[in-house]
């Protein structure tokens, strides 16, 4: 019989999760601009290996010591992947720093690439090993099932992604404060449309500020009422006309709705562990 205790200590939940060892700078600044180092310390970059070299492909969130979130848009099978967490600077060795590897990836079985409207655009990593957490390396939080966030609520997303359209790939983290646009104005004709399902999050659409290619899989974080930071979002798609259109807000994976799948998926991988040993 599996322990109810440890059962939880592997799930994606954890007492002390959102609060980072140094607060990000939150203002109310339009534009992307340089994190505070550290301050995201659930920000995972997802690499993958070419010629003996590692590249930066999408970003992800620790949501448990040894589960990675991220995009199932993401993944492609062709590929190896490693997982660096604790990071601010990609190019600088960082002390504090993990590098890991997936033991096993696993992408939402209704994910279909060839239909990204569709939605499930998720996937968690399970690393080989667990990572010890530090004043660089914590935990996000999740939001409550089926949370649905309010119009205009203050969001950063956050990653390594492009600084604007066909634009360099930065070396520091960055965020970004984006605005939460209710489903149903970004399912309006001028804005998404039938595009957007209730599934998603949609955030920014100032014409200004947006994520961008390589912020893929990143978290949108939101603050809580209670100062603790949660990880509503994971970045799915943007506009085919320029990362940072008017009306086309940001699109994220709704990570309320999929509760039951992540724990689901944390559970099943628990009881293939116990069966083995």
């Amino acid at each position: 019989m599996i322990s109810v205790s440890i059962l939880i200590s592997l799930l994606p939940m954890s007492f002390g999760c959102g609060v980072p060892a140094y607060p990000p700078a939150v203002s109310k600044v339009v534009g992307g601009e340089d994190a505070r180092p550290y301050s995201w310390p659930w920000q995972a970059s997802l690499q993958y290996s070419s010629n003996g070299k590692w590249y930066h492909t999408c970003g992800g969130t620790l949501i448990a010591t040894n589960w990675v979130m991220t995009a199932a848009h993401c993944i492609s099978s062709s590929r190896n992947y490693r997982v660096l967490l604790g990071k601010y600077n990609l190019a600088a060795v960082e002390q504090g720093s993990f590098e890991g590897f997936p033991e096993k990836i696993i992408v939402h079985e209704n994910w279909n690439p060839q239909n990204v409207a569709n939605g499930y655009d998720i996937a968690l990593i399970k690393l080989s090993e667990h990572v010890t957490l530090n004043s660089h390396i914590k935990l996000a939080c999740l939001p409550p099932a089926q949370s649905i966030l309010s119009s205009n609520t203050a969001c950063y997303v956050t990653g390594w992604g492009r600084l604007q359209t066909n634009g360099p790939l930065p070396d520091d983290l960055q965020q970004g404060l984006l605005l939460v646009v209710d489903y149903a104005t970004c399912s309006k004709s001028n804005w998404w449309g039938s595009t957007v399902k209730p599934t998603m999050v949609c955030a920014g659409g100032d014409g200004i500020t947006s994520s961008c290619n390589g912020d893929s899989g990143g978290p949108l974080n939101c603050q809580g009422a209670d100062g603790r930071w949660e990880v509503h979002g994971i970045v799915s798609f943007g506009s085919s006309l320029g990362c940072n259109y008017y009306h086309k807000p940001s699109v994220f994976t709704r990570v309320s709705a999929y509760d039951n799948w992540i724990q689901w998926v944390s559970f099943e991988m628990l009881l293939l562990e116990n069966i083995k040993t």
